[in-house]
């Protein structure tokens, strides 16, 4: 007697199984986007109002100013030529170096050239991590439309609450690093980014880093980044930088 043949029923329960596998990953794929019509056209007015900025401000050189302060207490200024490089990232060149006058009381001696030698360490190392701290800002100001892109890919993106009739604001989760989050503002009617709010870090989650831009527009209409505010939560460190005097090359 011929045992009846298992391999029609084999075949079907994995299609079966391979069908329940499929419909439950679809419950996990990113939809904000793809169900959000209004989210889809204030996100491509975004990517083309900041492309067509980045495009604008390659033929522009500016003045960029960076004030390190610990505590409210200025240390130390720097000022930067400023131009975008081939690669669309900011090149910049130091023009002056400059720190509030200190004073000399320290004394002679061993003693005193020790403490001397304890506050250009700390200088140092104030410096070094309110440079990090700057270049964190090009990371996120302006927003790059291949970011964003990316983001709406992943389902990062979503509509926040609006203050005025013709803002848009965009929260971006995951934007330039794992669990960073971004809040854009944008004006629909100008077509401009006012503001961007940033909770970051550096190499660590536990190095959060804030941060605060204001945009304004040139008289030709290009929207640039006027003012950044970045704080060190860590070290209680803040370093405000400030654009200026935009030249047409």
């Amino acid at each position: 007697m011929k045992r009846p043949r298992k391999s029609g029923y084999k075949c079907l329960f994995v299609a079966s199984q391979c069908i329940v596998f499929l419909a439950s990953a679809l419950l996990f794929v990113p939809r904000s986007v793809a169900q959000n019509p209004q989210l889809q056209e204030r996100l491509a007015e975004v990517k083309q109002a900041a492309a067509q900025n980045k495009q604008a401000l390659a033929h522009y050189t500016w003045m960029e100013q960076d004030t390190i302060s610990v505590k409210g207490e200025d240390k130390k200024n720097q000022v930067y030529q400023v131009r975008l490089g081939p690669d669309g990232k900011p090149q910049k060149t130091a023009i002056n170096t400059g720190a509030p006058p200190e004073s000399s009381s320290g004394g002679g001696g061993r003693q005193g050239r020790l403490k001397q030698k304890v506050v250009e360490k700390k200088k140092g190392e104030f410096k070094e991590y309110g440079q990090e701290m700057a270049s964190l800002v090009h990371q996120y100001a302006p927003p790059d439309p291949q970011r964003l892109q990316e983001a709406q890919k992943q389902g990062n993106i979503s509509l926040g609450p609006t203050g005025a009739p013709n803002e848009v604001r965009l929260v971006i989760q995951n934007y330039y690093k794992p669990k960073d989050s971004l809040t854009l503002v944008f004006n629909k009617t100008q077509k401009a980014i006012q503001s961007v709010q940033v909770n970051s870090y550096l190499d660590d989650p536990s190095d959060a880093v804030t941060l605060s831009v204001q945009f304004s527009p040139l008289p030709d209409g290009t929207n640039h980044v006027d003012k950044a505010q970045v704080n060190g939560v860590k070290k209680k460190l803040t370093v405000t930088i400030q654009n200026s005097n935009y030249q047409k090359m």
